[in-house]
């Protein structure tokens, strides 16, 4: 099947999730209400503490905010990840994922109809979310150029995250499990150097935070949006969405083109 015929199958699909989507609005509970409240809680409740941490004892809950703003954005499109394997585990128990084997559809356009609507709902979301943001004390020091290039970090990481989500949601046997599956992507953000530097941590979880994908992610959004070091976290944050991307795409794939089970 040609490549045209693919992306056209693949743009009925996708006005199929937003259909979904208004109907289930979880995707957008989870992506802006729930990130709304924890910004909320760790710039106002934790935020002069854990910002008089930061530059030896200098900052406070203003400069903590700046600080914060990077992982609780990605918290948030970890958080997302829950609506694609809860909705592809529903298309897999309810037979609907059979009937379209059936038809003469591109079948790479069901899965990228579950992608292609979460990231943009997830980008939707962020909007909302930095908003929030700025009105609390937000104060990002980027030009227009690296406000577009945070853009492209965001979609890159919702994208790899979502092929992991649908992976998940395939591979469950139940929709409630397939809600559960995705889950410990959420600690990842809080495993990293979004709440706190990794230095402050013990010397194992340090390790961790250090060699954990969400570390580079976040590092790479605070440089683009406050202007510090940068260092090789955006070469390691393009790798580890091209091989996230490309190892559950396949994954997915996989578990797609399986026969049903007798």
């Amino acid at each position: 099947m040609s490549t045209s015929y693919a992306v056209h199958d693949s743009m009925t699909m996708l006005r199929r999730q937003f259909v979904h989507m208004r109907r289930y609005p979880v995707t957008i509970f989870l992506v802006v209400v729930i990130p709304i409240v924890m910004l909320l809680l760790f710039v106002y409740v934790f935020g002069a503490t854990l910002g008089a941490g930061l530059n030896a004892g200098s900052g406070g809950r203003a400069e903590y905010v700046n600080y914060v703003v990077p992982g609780i954005l990605l918290m948030a499109v970890a958080l997302s990840a829950q609506g694609p394997a809860i909705s592809v585990a529903m298309d897999m128990s309810e037979g609907i994922i059979a009937r379209f084997k059936t038809m003469a559809i591109a079948r790479v356009s069901v899965l990228s109809g579950h992608v292609l609507g979460n990231v943009i709902s997830t980008m939707l979301g962020l909007v909302v979310l930095i908003g929030v943001a700025l009105l609390i004390g937000f104060r990002p020091s980027a030009n227009p150029m690296e406000w577009l290039a945070a853009i492209g970090v965001l979609a890159m990481v919702s994208y790899a995250v979502t092929w992991f989500s649908v992976g998940c949601g395939l591979a469950a046997k139940t929709v409630e499990s397939a809600s559960n599956l995705p889950t410990p992507l959420i600690l990842l953000p809080f495993l990293g150097s979004g709440f706190v530097p990794t230095e402050s941590m013990p010397p194992v979880l340090g390790w961790f935070a250090e060699f954990q994908p969400f570390t580079p992610f976040g590092e790479t959004l605070r440089a683009l949006l406050m202007g510090t070091p940068m260092g090789n976290s955006g070469l390691l944050t393009v790798a580890w969405c091209v091989a996230i991307t490309l190892v559950c795409y396949l994954w997915s794939k996989r578990l797609y083109n399986r026969d049903p089970s007798p």
